[in-house]
């Protein structure tokens, strides 16, 4: 009986190195995606962009792949980083993408998906605003910025923060009317 309960209590050991080195191995990279996580946070408070980009892509890296909603979530705040590092046109290219990928996904939840298109919406804004400044012509302009409309009624009618979406909206409708000369010398709104 001593024999069965000492080679039992050997084993014990043997049984958490094969669940650390097997299904353990999944929590070990939640593990490291979440303190990557934490990082980039805390350079986003900062407001050390570039520090904050390449640690978001290094937790979107480390992330098991089957955890799609919090992928998503980590490229959302990829590109909001981007946004703010002055990498606007990539950004937006970026944010088009995510939202049609979420629009596509019905498992994802909507507030994401607001947030995303949100998101998008800021980023067509501020480039409708600094293609004015560069004089470019109507035709490249307008339809940034009627999608911005767009997605800014959208928002106004399903979002939750519908006063805000509102203010968002008029914004883009005040902008799409200003005259180039109307935007020179005023300062570059802020996100």
């Amino acid at each position: 009986m001593r024999i069965i309960l000492a080679t039992l209590w050997l084993l014990v050991p043997l049984g958490f190195a094969a669940y650390h080195y097997g299904p353990g191995q999944e929590q070990v990279k939640l593990d490291e995606t979440e303190a990557l996580l934490t990082e980039a946070r805390s350079a986003v408070k900062e407001e050390n962009w570039t520090s904050a980009i390449e640690t978001y892509q290094k937790a979107l890296a480390k992330l098991p792949k089957e955890n799609k909603e919090v992928s998503m979530r980590i490229q959302l705040e990829i590109a909001k980083a981007k946004m703010q590092n002055s990498g606007l046109p990539e950004a937006r290219e970026d944010l088009a993408e995510l939202v049609s990928q979420l629009n596509d996904d019905t498992s994802i939840s909507p507030g994401l998906k607001e947030e995303a298109l949100s998101a998008l919406a800021n980023a067509r804004y501020y480039m409708t605003y600094l293609m004015k400044l560069e004089g470019l012509p109507a035709e490249e302009w307008e339809p940034e910025i009627e999608a911005a409309r767009q997605e800014y009624k959208l928002l106004a009618q399903t979002g939750s923060d519908q006063k805000k979406h509102l203010a968002d909206l008029e914004s883009a409708i005040r902008l799409a009317r200003a005259e180039p000369t109307e935007l020179y010398g005023l300062p570059i709104p802020s996100q």
